[in-house]
């Protein structure tokens, strides 16, 4: 088990858990969610102790998973309450499942281990900022892959070109890497961006730092208003499925109170669509912490590697 089972990570979207059990997949593995008795959120692996059939594929009755195989039900904490074709049995411990409660954070169920916690964005708490969560977007690629480009600077007049940067503007100004004892932390970050929102009407410098608090999460936040007081940002959260595939969500925490929702939704699914196809041609799809070659305007990358390889982190990366 390597520290990237240590840490938080997203499953689904709230408003996504409803009265059937939905089958996900995390870190190599199935898992089934859903709702107890209380309308808590639960997760546990995906097999029935009795005969290994799906339990996702069942139901869930006022509050118990129903395993379609043979009826067996299980309640919020996983006990084996009721074997339909014993009824006076009363089930053991042994007969249950290892369920786990989910914790509501920036509009996803996340499964967290115990002593840790989802991970830190700032902006979530600002009650001037609007918040929004897109996605979920399926990807074809290791979650480091996802998380590294979203740290990279130096692709946005290529790929995003009239959007997030300019040919004209290729440059990325050097900035500073620090590791802290939350994660990784790059300040001093700057980009010519054309349109960087989607009420942008003219190109400017634009003010950006980047965090790491977790593997498969990363933050970016634009400079404070000095006169405002709070930071802008943008959260991206991935769930590593398999080792080559991912799903990611992006929580964003924006001053736009006037665009509707789906406005503000269309201009990330536009950014994301642009990124995917270059994300998912790229060789080897696990993130090599070895052997590919760095420029001065890869800081952030060199040190999310580094700082992968210290932590021991195997899921989604190659040596």
């Amino acid at each position: 088990m390597g520290y990237e089972h240590d840490v938080a990570h997203p499953l689904l979207r709230v408003e996504e858990l409803g009265d059937a059990p939905q089958a996900l997949r995390l870190l190599g593995e199935d898992w089934v969610v859903w709702r107890d008795g209380q309308g808590q959120a639960r997760a546990a692996r995906d097999q029935c102790p009795h005969r290994g059939a799906r339990l996702s594929l069942g139901r869930v009755c006022a509050g118990q998973l129903e395993c379609p195989y043979h009826g067996w039900r299980f309640d919020g904490d996983g006990r084996c309450v009721a074997i339909p074709a014993v009824p006076g049995f009363t089930p053991p411990a042994s007969h249950g499942l290892a369920a786990q409660p989910l914790v509501a954070f920036a509009g996803l169920w996340w499964l967290v281990p115990p002593g840790s916690n989802p991970p830190v964005f700032a902006a979530e708490s600002e009650p001037r900022l609007r918040k929004l969560t897109v996605g979920p977007f399926d990807v074809a690629t290791s979650a480091p892959r996802v998380v590294e480009n979203f740290l990279d600077m130096a692709h946005f007049g290529f790929v995003h070109e009239g959007w997030l940067g300019e040919r004209s503007h290729g440059e990325v100004p050097p900035y500073q890497v620090d590791a802290t004892l939350d994660g990784l932390h790059a300040h001093g970050c700057r980009a010519w961006q054309p349109r960087s929102n989607l009420q942008s009407t003219e190109g400017s410098w634009v003010d950006y730092s980047y965090r790491v608090p977790a593997p498969y999460t990363a933050v970016l936040e634009k400079a404070p208003d000095a006169q405002q007081g709070w930071r802008e940002g943008i959260a991206l959260f991935i769930c590593p499925q398999d080792e080559e595939r991912s799903r990611a969500w992006f929580r964003l925490a924006v001053p736009d109170w006037d665009s509707s929702d789906e406005q503000v939704a269309a201009f990330q699914h536009t950014i994301f669509a642009q990124d995917q196809p270059v994300l998912e041609s790229q060789r080897p799809r696990r993130l090599p912490l070895s052997g590919e070659v760095h420029s001065a305007a890869d800081r952030m990358s060199s040190a999310y590697r580094r700082w992968l390889r210290e932590r021991g982190v195997g899921f989604g990366v190659l040596p």
